[in-house]
């Protein structure tokens, strides 16, 4: 009733100080006024938040709304940011450990794999769809898994980085105790992925765990940490074909293999480029650091390496001409991204790193559509014999 009576007084003071050259946010705030009003009487809680006067959320952040599209309508945001953002607010700490708000991480350590499933699938033959999704998913419980042991590893020098401090272990949303009964749980669905695949793939699959576990602790040892983390992202490429074909065939494996680590030392160093001073601060090592303003040159070095390894792999698997025609587009798009790189703006180095979700996902559709081709030309072959 109060309000009720006090809303046409102050509408009034608004209309004053409008009439004579209020400023602009005067004038919504009356639109304002009249919505709080509006929401006061139906009690309408969309209503009853004035949109002008959101100076902002927690830790002076400004409350994020729904974008206006066309006529008017509301676009709904579809990125994962947004769904962790939406998700009950007790469970938004847990999906934050374990990155699902970054899927970039996810991509780089699902995209081996698919390489190899693609390789191993027969002439003229998409990839298997069921081992595509099974790997998708074990790639999601793994990254994550390897997310809570680093934070669980490193939540002492989480703290003293900037760009880390407000991770869910570092910032106290999550104590250790309660990361290792999620990470229990994450490994324990991991391990019933790896149950689907035949004997072989759940032995290989359970020597990689050893990796996982060491990694964290190979930036306080080493400057090659990002060495150890290529071994471990990477195993899905010896482990895509065991689960299709039952073994490895090492002759293109290991230079599927050894091209993957080559292409994560690129990505992971220029990636290590964002926190180099802070690393320098608490004696974290890492390959930016070992590299230092070196870096191009050793970059390019491994740029050849992971091209003469796909070389390599795809001649020992009978590939054809989309795939190196292909080869010649990732080849274009890793001088790119070396020459175009400014080690100095972590801006500039997540750009880079995050722009090769795109690379892989190209060298994917090189590999199927030069699995494709097969079938053209073993069907091509009979038909010229018959015309001699």
């Amino acid at each position: 009733m109060f309000q009720a009576k006090l809303a046409p007084r102050l509408a009034l003071e608004a209309l004053r100080r409008t009439r004579h050259g209020a400023p602009h946010h005067c004038r919504r705030s009356l639109s304002g006024l009249f919505l709080l009003a509006e929401g006061r009487r139906t009690g309408d809680a969309s209503l009853r938040s004035d949109p002008s006067a959101s100076a902002g959320g927690p830790r002076g952040h400004r409350v994020s709304r729904p974008s206006l599209g066309p006529r008017g309508t509301r676009s709904i945001s579809l990125s994962a940011a947004t769904v962790v953002n939406s998700a009950p607010a007790p469970v938004q700490p847990y999906l934050r450990l374990m990155r699902l708000d970054k899927p970039i991480g996810t991509w780089l350590l699902y995209l081996p794999s698919t390489w190899s499933i693609a390789l191993a699938a027969d002439p003229g033959c998409l990839p298997h769809l069921d081992v595509l999704t099974l790997f998708g998913v074990g790639a999601l419980l793994m990254r994550g898994a390897g997310c809570t042991i680093n934070d669980m590893w490193d939540k002492d020098f989480d703290r003293k980085v900037s760009r880390t401090a407000s991770r869910p272990i570092a910032s106290g949303q999550i104590s250790q105790m309660q990361a290792l009964v999620f990470l229990g749980g994450q490994l324990s669905l991991a391990l019933g992925v790896l149950l689907c695949l035949n004997y072989y793939s759940i032995a290989l699959g359970a020597a990689s765990l050893c990796l996982v576990v060491s990694y964290p602790l190979m930036k306080r040892i080493t400057y090659w940490p990002q060495f150890v983390l290529g071994l471990t992202f990477n195993w899905g490429a010896l482990l895509g074909w065991s689960a299709v074909k039952g073994f490895c065939d090492w002759s293109v494996c290991l230079p599927l293999y050894f091209s993957g680590v080559m292409w994560t030392l690129i990505y992971d160093t220029i990636y290590a480029h964002q926190d180099k001073d802070d690393d320098i601060k608490i004696g974290v090592k890492s390959t930016a650091l070992r590299f230092s303003e070196q870096t191009k040159p050793w970059l390019s070095g491994f740029a050849v390496a992971m091209l003469s390894g796909l070389v390599a792999a795809g001649v020992n698997a009978e590939q054809t001409l989309p795939y190196y025609a292909v080869l010649s587009a990732v080849a274009t798009h890793l001088t790119h991204q070396i020459y175009t790189l400014d080690i100095n703006k972590p801006e500039d180095c997540w750009k880079k790193f995050s722009s090769n979700r795109n690379l892989g996902l190209l060298l994917l559709l090189g590999i199927v559509a030069g699995n494709l081709w097969k079938e053209r030309r073993e069907t091509l072959q009979p038909n010229e014999e018959a015309v001699r």
